[in-house]
C-alpha cells in the first residue's frame, strides 16, 4: 500500500532517536524523547485549502523539523507515518 495525501498535507517518517547522548550514557527507551526530524515521504499537490490559495515548498526526501506533537501517527504495513499540514514543519534541514 502507499499514502498519498491531499490538499496542503504532507506525509513523514520520523528518523530514529539518540539512543546515547553525546557524553556516551545509553538511554533506556522510555527515556528517549520524540524525534523531531523527519524525512518527507510523499506530498500533496496543494492547490486550494480552505479559501486560499496553497504552494507546496517540501518536496519529497526533505529532512524537516516538526512540531513535537504535530500531525496523526498512522501506521501501514507495520511502518509508522505521520500525516500533517505543511504549515506544521518547522525548517528543512539542509547539509
Amino acid at each position: 500500500m502507499k499514502l498519498r495525501p491531499l490538499g496542503d498535507k504532507v506525509v513523514l517518517k520520523f528518523l530514529e532517536a539518540e539512543e546515547k547522548t553525546k557524553g556516551g550514557i545509553i538511554l533506556a527507551s522510555s527515556a528517549q524523547e520524540k524525534p523531531q526530524v523527519a524525512e518527507i515521504i510523499a506530498v500533496g499537490p496543494g492547490g486550494v485549502v480552505d479559501g486560499k490559495d496553497i504552494k507546496m515548498e517540501l518536496k519529497v526526501g526533505d529532512k524537516v523539523i516538526l512540531n513535537k506533537y504535530a500531525g496523526t501517527e498512522v501506521k501501514l504495513d507495520e511502518e509508522k507515518y505521520t500525516v500533517c499540514r505543511q504549515s506544521d514543519v518547522l525548517a528543512v534541514v539542509e547539509d
